[in-house]
């Protein structure tokens, strides 16, 4: 990856914890899951509503490193819109990328995310929310943790 690419990236990063998007309690949330990461502390709970199947309006709050805070947010503008496969599928492909730090083919602000895979304990921070909010749209009542999800 390029100085440039990565440059850009810290900041989409930097931007999203300094300005997150969709934070807060969604009044008219009809789903609502929380997670938790004990090894180092984050809290992220995750309000959706849903329509049908889509995802009609998502917001977050909750405490945490810059890593989770701004994952979470991106994340709420990354599933607005979309259907619960749909979700699925952009949490399968930002797993791939902080995983493995291999970026997709299509330019997005999901890879700015890519250095994570460099240091594994924050790949549980930057995948807490998107836990979270997997849950809210399967209706799991229990909250989610990063100590029974392999990341």
């Amino acid at each position: 990856m390029s100085s440039e690419l990565t440059e850009l990236y810290q900041q989409v990063i930097l931007d999203h914890n300094r300005r997150p998007r969709n934070r807060g309690r969604l009044p008219t949330a009809n789903r609502v899951a929380h997670g938790d990461n004990p090894t180092c502390g984050d809290q992220c709970h995750v309000y959706l509503r849903l329509d049908g199947d889509r995802i009609a309006e998502i917001s977050f709050d909750g405490s945490g490193c810059a890593i989770s805070q701004a994952s979470a947010s991106l994340m709420t503008t990354q599933l607005k819109g979309k259907t619960a496969a749909e979700a699925q599928e952009l949490y399968r492909q930002f797993h791939e990328i902080v995983t493995t730090g291999k970026e997709p083919e299509e330019i997005s602000d999901l890879a700015a995310f890519a250095g994570v895979h460099a240091f594994p304990a924050r790949i549980k921070c930057a995948t807490l929310g998107w836990h979270a909010a997997l849950n809210a749209l399967k209706g799991e009542p229990a909250p989610a943790t990063t100590e029974t999800h392999s990341d």
